[in-house]
């Protein structure tokens, strides 16, 4: 399970996804989050998954990694989808058992439920695969930059967005390795009730967080042994630049939205 998570992961490449501006990638994303919560209807969330998998296309990211990141948020899922196939009132109700009622619109509502919150996953899981931390964080102070007219610290909140987003493959391979260890000494992770198996995480934990705070306290080392203070005064070795891919796919992602607003007013 813990290998599924792929969260914070890149994969190096060089397609047109790859290539574009960071800045673009973010106000894509967030475009198409925007978008995703305008849909209403089915024929706005097929006109969503399209628009994925065309982006899925154009990156040369593989399906499978992007189906294998959503298992950890299977139960979320699952969960979510029950909520609102038992709980969702109507006038009329397909299936009654006792204070449970399943009725159309229930069904009809977790079915659009399960697919915002896949297609968020997934949307949201491909711009870290195409986009490195280091650009991610530039992206993020460039876009936050009129921030600092009212003393945001901009620069220090990107970079450890950045830092935590870069570390989560880290923490998750480090807590692997731990898990395979205490099992190797005889510890049970799966067996007993649900105060034991809570109890069993206990001697994961502690190392684990040993762990993050000694890699905390030598990535600060580092840091000062390299003079960082901080964004005020800082060069950049790559600059960035819009160039005309980047307006193309601003000007895709808006009439997209535009699409999808136009549905919802048509009731489709």
């Amino acid at each position: 399970m813990l290998k599924d998570i792929t969260l914070g992961q890149y994969f190096p490449g060089n397609t047109p996804a790859h290539r574009l501006d960071p800045r673009t990638k973010i106000l894509l994303v967030v475009l198409y989050i925007v978008a995703l919560f305008t849909a209403k209807h089915i024929v706005g969330y097929g006109l969503m998954a399209l628009t994925l998998a065309v982006c899925v296309k154009i990156s040369g990211v593989r399906v499978k990694a992007l189906v294998r990141g959503l298992k950890p948020v299977v139960f979320i899922v699952v969960f979510t989808a029950l909520l609102n196939i038992f709980f969702t009132p109507a006038e009329t109700y397909l299936l009654e058992l006792g204070f449970l009622r399943i009725s159309a619109v229930g069904l009809e509502n977790a079915i659009f439920m399960v697919l915002r919150i896949l297609l968020l996953i997934m949307g949201t899981f491909l711009m870290t695969y195409t986009t490195s931390p280091i650009s991610l964080t530039d992206g993020l102070e460039q876009l936050l930059s009129p921030l600092k007219r009212f003393r945001v610290p901009v620069h220090e909140l990107a970079m450890m967005m950045s830092i935590a987003l870069r570390f989560i493959p880290t923490l998750v391979e480090e807590t692997d390795k731990i898990m395979s260890a205490q099992k190797a000494r005889g510890a049970d992770f799966e067996g007993g009730s649900l105060i034991d198996k809570a109890k069993a995480l206990i001697p994961i934990l502690v190392p684990l967080f040993i762990s993050a705070f000694r890699r905390a306290d030598e990535l600060a080392t580092a840091m000062e042994c390299r003079c960082y203070h901080g964004g005020e005064g800082r060069t950049k070795l790559h600059v960035l630049k819009y160039a005309t891919r980047d307006y193309i796919a601003l000007t895709a992602g808006c009439v997209i939205l535009a699409a999808v607003i136009v549905l919802r007013r048509f009731g489709l």
